[in-house]
């Protein structure tokens, strides 16, 4: 077993702590900042080493490490059940803070990227495929998000007839259909292409626009209206 130099034996400025203090906190990498939270390694693992392992163990992405459980965490040297929560609440925040800023901040559609970024931090990681509409009026300002299903991690049921009325309660004049792919593969199958469709024909028929239909997965998205299937 390799032996690890403790916090104390790495120089000042290897220390996150004094790091962040002499040069900002934006300073830190990733294994640096999650060293500050959960302050303390384990006998023979200094914190520091610990929290790199973590991080390369999930390809240096916070996306792939906020899709991890409690016991995939653990599998991480050194990481017990109160640093894996400790982790998984620093995910927990991240994602409330994201949804608090698109609630204070009434987003403008303009672009998928737009669709994506207001999304995303709601269903890129989840482990099964979710339905979501996006309402919105006549400038294409958001009105709602209404989270219509949750499926297996490879299909849900799309409710045509709730999606209509929650439009139509929303007096909405537009409307976008989005949803995740667990599997990170981001080509629409066939059922994506049906319910597309049924949702841009239903709409059409009681002037209500369909701008897109965007799939999220935690590696990128895809944009039928980018594609141009609309």
């Amino acid at each position: 077993m390799p032996e690890f130099r403790t916090m104390k034996e790495y120089n000042p400025e290897e220390q996150p702590r004094e790091k962040a203090l002499k040069m900002g906190i934006d300073s830190l990498t990733i294994p640096e900042l999650l060293a500050i939270i959960l302050r303390v390694g384990t006998t023979g693992m200094p914190i520091i080493e610990m929290t790199r392992r973590l991080i390369d163990a999930n390809g240096g992405s916070l996306h792939t490490l906020a899709r991890r459980t409690l016991k995939e965490i653990q599998q991480t040297e050194g990481m017990g059940p109160t640093k894996a929560l400790q982790v998984k609440a620093i995910m927990e925040l991240a994602v409330r803070y994201f949804k608090e800023e698109g609630e204070a901040n009434p987003t403008i559609i303009k672009s998928s990227r737009d669709i994506h970024a207001l999304m995303r931090a709601d269903i890129a990681n989840e482990p099964q495929e979710q339905i979501w509409l996006i309402t919105l009026n006549r400038r294409n300002a958001v009105v709602s998000r209404h989270h219509l299903t949750t499926g297996s991690a490879v299909a849900s049921v799309f409710d045509l007839k709730r999606a209509l009325k929650l439009a139509l309660l929303d007096e909405a004049s537009g409307v976008i259909l989005c949803h995740n792919h667990p599997s990170g593969n981001l080509i629409p199958s066939p059922q994506d292409d049906q319910i597309t469709r049924s949702l841009k024909n239903a709409g059409a028929t009681m002037d209500l626009r369909m701008l897109d239909h965007v799939i999220i997965s935690a590696e990128g998205f895809y944009s039928y209206s980018d594609a141009g299937r609309l």
